[in-house]
């Protein structure tokens, strides 16, 4: 009957012996708090993180930006000076149209076209 029950053996468990330490303990205690303060403090490694992923946001909005405005500028000279590009800007975006020409525009399936003079 010696064999048929479980025993258990002494020193283990969950936490082995070795980790049971006054001085492990101790020294958990002091380094747990300094962990988290590295890892999740004000500037710790994951704020680090979230700054350099917004840093790159905002570069990728400045580029964005600059090409807009290159692409505003271009067409700031092109209206200065191109009749063309001012006759087209000004039936697109305003919908002129000169002397004697009729505009139809369709608005939907079933609708009716209308006539613009």
């Amino acid at each position: 009957m010696e064999g048929r029950y479980y025993r258990k053996q002494p020193g283990s468990g969950l936490i082995p012996s070795r980790f049971r330490t006054k001085g492990f303990i101790i020294g958990g205690v002091i380094a747990l708090p300094i962990l988290f303060y590295i890892l999740f403090g004000s500037h710790g490694i994951v704020q680090r993180i979230q700054l350099e992923t917004r840093i790159s946001e905002l570069h990728r909005k400045i580029e964005e930006a600059e090409l807009e405005n290159e692409q505003l500028k271009a067409l700031a000279k092109a209206l200065d000076a191109d009749l063309k590009a001012i006759e087209k800007v000004a039936r697109e975006k305003y919908a002129m149209v000169r002397e004697g020409e009729t505009v139809y525009r369709i608005k939907s399936e079933g609708a009716r076209p209308t006539e613009r003079r």
